[in-house]
């Protein structure tokens, strides 16, 4: 029999009987709208508390900088893409911290942290004094991340991607809620009304901690005395090349969000409100199917052919969005929501196939730290893709949409090899 080994190889063995399917549960809990009460269910209300501030936070951020602080969009562009390099530094040690202290500890100072990173925003009013600012605020952003990925494994229980999906699917909802919120706050349009959107995404992260001190404390994953393969993330060759091929696939979270406005704007007589709706396409389809699409998604080979799919929905869906240039309104807006059905199909496999990769390609007693060395990988993309997409999609047209698209393919095809690859290094993760 061949040996499969899932996310939670070595995990910690924390007390997970509360979340064991309770005899009287929930008609919530049956249809898997609500987690089973325990460790599962505290980290994912934590996670949907901070995204209402995150998504309240997100949708305002530009127009807080520029609007209420007064930069220029050239100055918010430097000082975000400066904060995101500069909060790369912490990924890996913090990352470590986490896995040789315990993660529940780390995770809630960087919680704390971040609230107060945050609520000092309201004291900027100069750019140096932003930049200074957001180089901490992203500090505190990487740490939180590394930090929360072992807690995540060690709490994930017997389906471990089904648990990461329902996680995204939450903090969609949460922040398509706090994106409500703002947009009330935009009507409004005063520095007070942006200061109370800085204020209350610093609550959040106040909040969601309060919630997380409900967990019980994980304690580290000791390290096997005979480790199979790499364990150290900077010397795991395929973990470092997987790293940068997900950093590229990465590139469709801003295809949706910065690409197409611009695109039904510039190029399309499709109506202006599709901007909006289009998002909402994308949030919904990723609350409502997030979890179906991670469904049997259960080895490092099943997410690798995952991500294979995922590249061809991808460009289907941007070779459909290219296509309603010249055509008329009524026929570009049937056009193009059918292509943003698509591709985010495509990323719904994909997300799918993160979930898993980033966690059975890692081993168990270094989670942290090969989560911080995977940010690299989605935080360049981050800062990257804007100028790209915008040059190749915005300004070069529907070639440009083609060609991205086939990086996509590309990436997904070059998954499974990378995969394979890993699991010749540590034979403990053939499946």
């Amino acid at each position: 029999m061949e040996i499969k080994a899932s996310s939670t190889d070595n995990a910690p063995t924390a007390d997970t009987s509360a979340q064991d399917v309770a005899p009287q549960e929930s008609w919530l809990v049956r249809r898997g709208l609500l987690l089973e009460p325990g460790p599962r269910r505290i980290l994912a209300t934590g996670s949907f508390i901070n995204m209402i501030g995150g998504g309240m936070w997100m949708t305002a951020a530009a127009l807080f900088y520029t609007r209420s602080v007064g930069l220029s969009v050239a100055q918010v562009g430097l000082g975000m893409g400066v904060g995101a390099v500069i909060g790369l530094l912490a990924g890996v040690p913090v990352g470590k911290l986490a896995d040789r202290r315990g993660p529940r500890e780390v995770y809630l100072l960087t919680l704390v942290a971040q609230a107060l990173g945050m609520a000092a925003m309201v004291l900027v009013h100069s750019f140096w004094m932003f930049v200074t600012v957001i180089c901490l605020t992203e500090l505190a952003s990487s740490g939180n991340k590394s930090s929360r990925a072992p807690l995540v494994r060690g709490f994930a229980g017997k389906d471990p991607v089904r648990f990461r999906a329902y996680m995204r699917s939450a903090v969609n909802l949460a922040g398509a809620l706090g994106a409500s919120v703002t947009a009330l706050m935009v009507e409004v349009d005063t520095r007070t009304a942006y200061d109370f959107l800085v204020l209350a995404n610093a609550v959040s992260f106040l909040l969601a901690g309060a919630v997380v001190l409900r967990l019980p404390s994980l304690p580290p994953v000791k390290r096997p005395t005979k480790v199979q393969g790499p364990s150290n993330a900077l010397r795991d060759y395929p973990f470092l090349v997987f790293t940068l091929l997900d950093g590229l696939m990465s590139f469709h979270g801003k295809v949706l969000s910065f690409a197409l406005p611009l695109w039904i704007i510039l190029h399309t007589h499709a109506p202006h409100w599709f901007v909006g709706a289009s998002v909402v396409i994308n949030t919904s389809m990723v609350v409502l199917f997030q979890v179906k699409a991670s469904k049997n998604v259960d080895s490092p080979s099943a997410a690798a052919r995952l991500w294979r799919r995922s590249g061809w929905s991808l460009l289907v869906g941007m070779i459909l969005i290219s296509l309603t240039s010249g055509m008329p309104g009524w026929l570009a807006l049937l056009v193009m929501m059918v292509g943003c059905v698509v591709f985010t199909v495509g990323e719904l496999w994909q997300a799918a196939g993160a979930f898993e990769l980033r966690y059975s390609l890692a081993p168990a007693h270094a989670q942290g730290q090969y989560t911080g060395i995977s940010l690299f990988g989605s935080s360049l993309s981050s800062v990257a893709a804007p100028s790209i997409l915008g040059y190749l999609c915005v300004t070069w047209g529907a070639p440009g949409w083609w060609v991205t698209g086939a990086m996509l393919v590309a990436v997904g095809l070059a998954v499974p090899p990378v995969v394979q690859w890993s699991q010749r290094l540590r034979p403990a993760t053939v499946d």
